[in-house]
């Protein structure tokens, strides 16, 4: 008797996910018309395989497949997917929705982490339910699962964007510990040298391969990049400004008086002022 009843409920539950997902296709493809839709693509830097033009084939060839016409398009290039702020497009995605000043039915992504690696799972579902509440879709391309609000896509799409959130934190948690290891063995990790030093490339054995010039930045992931002293017409006014600044007890504001009285600029070629660093 248990099990024909659990038998039943079952039947009940897969009936009811056919029923949602015929309703989808219905939306999608009404009267056999080609229904119109919106793509919306991000890219950050984590991972060719995201760039827009990787997403918008995967979107092209599934709104192909399925009778679908891309009437507009909402990218952020280089966004981050923790927030909202800064990602213009989604914003104004959102704006046109609520809006409804849009003339598109359904809205087609790469997949969850496309449309956000947002740290709390549930601002992901509030925009995706802005979207449905005005009638509009929100379909996810590469998802082995039908976004067909069936009991087992919300399941699904909820562990998706637990692990798109948490993959953000993990990442970030690991650039960081590798960031201080890498200080730690006295490579650079970013910035301007300062008057007195330069940067010098190594290449993952070590070797100085060149000197890197203002702006210039390395290739290779494996080369490090570290400071050696600059020139003797340099290195001579570095010391001269920790003498003044010992011996003769200058403030910050003299010892930038007395180098500008001496014709000399900094390593960004402007004249000195108090708080103005050397090496």
């Amino acid at each position: 008797m248990r099990r024909r009843y659990c038998t039943a409920q079952t039947n009940q539950v897969i009936g009811l996910a056919a029923r949602m997902a015929g309703d989808l296709e219905s939306t999608v493809c009404e009267g056999g018309s080609a229904t119109r839709t919106a793509e919306y693509v991000r890219m950050s830097t984590e991972h060719q395989q995201y760039s827009t033009e990787n997403q918008r084939s995967k979107i092209r060839k599934y709104a192909n497949l399925h009778g679908l016409t891309i009437v507009s398009t909402y990218a952020d290039e280089g966004k981050s997917g923790l927030r909202l702020d800064g990602r213009v497009a989604l914003q104004r995605l959102i704006h046109d929705v609520e809006g409804q000043i849009v003339d598109f039915q359904v809205i087609l992504v790469y997949d969850v982490s496309r449309w956000g690696r947002f740290q709390d799972a549930d601002e992901s579902a509030c925009y995706e339910y802005v979207c449905r509440r005005a009638g509009i879709n929100v379909v996810y391309c590469a998802e082995q699962f039908e976004n067909d609000g069936s009991p087992v896509s919300t399941i699904v799409k909820g562990v998706k964007r637990a692990m798109a959130g948490e993959y953000s934190r993990e990442l970030s948690t690991k650039v960081f510990a590798g960031q201080c290891r890498l200080i730690e063995l006295g490579f650079r990790q970013g910035g301007p040298a300062g008057f007195g030093l330069r940067r010098v490339l190594l290449d993952q054995s070590g070797l100085v391969k060149s000197e890197l010039g203002r702006g210039e930045r390395k290739s290779l992931q494996t080369d490090r990049v570290i400071l050696m002293p600059g020139p003797e017409s340099e290195t001579g006014i570095v010391r001269l400004i920790y003498q003044w600044f010992i011996e003769e007890s200058l403030s910050e504001g003299q010892i930038a008086t007395r180098l500008n009285s001496m014709n000399v600029r900094t390593d960004l070629d402007r004249v000195w002022i108090a708080g103005a660093r050397a090496a």
